[in-house]
């Protein structure tokens, strides 16, 4: 009974937790499934799967977003050719006589841009090569830590169905066991206290089962989040 009493404690401070984590009202009851079981299959991913995750996709923005400037960079140190017309309105003079007197001047213009100190342009290209190499590593670096984290979520989830299904198998025998017992309780052949323990055995094993349940959902929603 003390046992029930904590855990309805524990189970009001987390749903305190959770709703406040959704900026709602502290005491609103969250509706939870009342049985949760171990899927028959589980659902496959493979590791090109966490291509899509965006602490991977970071990295490719960024190394894209350094390739840009590399193209701005290269276009900005090649020679550069202009064309314009220059228009000068003229005022008309009374003083002189010619016959382009008061016309306007509309002027064709052209004009080369070279750069002259490439060493700059070279340095800057330097610079970005190194900084798509420093991004490269980085996101192998973080690819690496999360196909670690991916392998430990599959082999956890993995070892939870196999807890599982062991439990099952230990509950179904202690069935078996209490069957006989409650027969040779019956001819009072044993103390009724034999009962009582493997009730108790069984009652174990379904809480461990539970664990079990709860450990699976819980790496099932690691790899969730890893891969999307």
């Amino acid at each position: 009974q003390q046992q029930k009493e904590v855990l309805e404690e524990e189970f009001t401070a987390e749903q305190t937790a959770f709703n406040n984590l959704l900026n709602r009202d502290a005491m609103m009851t969250v509706d939870v499934v009342s049985e949760m079981e171990i899927p028959q299959e589980d659902p496959f991913y493979s590791n090109d799967a966490l291509s899509l995750n965006p602490e991977l996709l970071k990295y490719d923005k960024l190394y894209e977003s350094v390739a840009q400037s590399e193209l701005l960079n290269q276009r900005e140190s090649l020679p550069m050719i202009g064309f314009g017309l220059d228009y000068l309105p003229v005022t008309e003079r009374s003083d002189v006589n010619f016959s382009d007197n008061g016309k306007d001047v509309l002027m064709p213009m052209v004009s080369v841009s070279i750069p002259i100190f490439n060493n700059r342009y070279k340095s800057i290209s330097r610079q970005n090569e190194l900084r798509q190499q420093e991004i490269e590593t980085q996101r192998e670096q973080r690819l690496n830590v999360l196909e670690s984290a991916f392998a430990k979520a599959q082999s956890q989830r993995n070892q939870a169905r196999i807890a599982y299904n062991t439990q099952a198998r230990n509950l179904k025998q202690a069935k078996d066991a209490e069957e006989i017992l409650v027969k040779n309780y019956e001819t009072v052949t044993i103390d009724f206290n034999d009962v009582l323990d493997i009730q108790e055995l069984q009652l174990k094993f379904q809480i461990n089962q539970i664990e079990s349940v709860k450990t699976y959902y819980v790496q099932s929603t690691i790899i969730n989040y890893l891969i999307k």
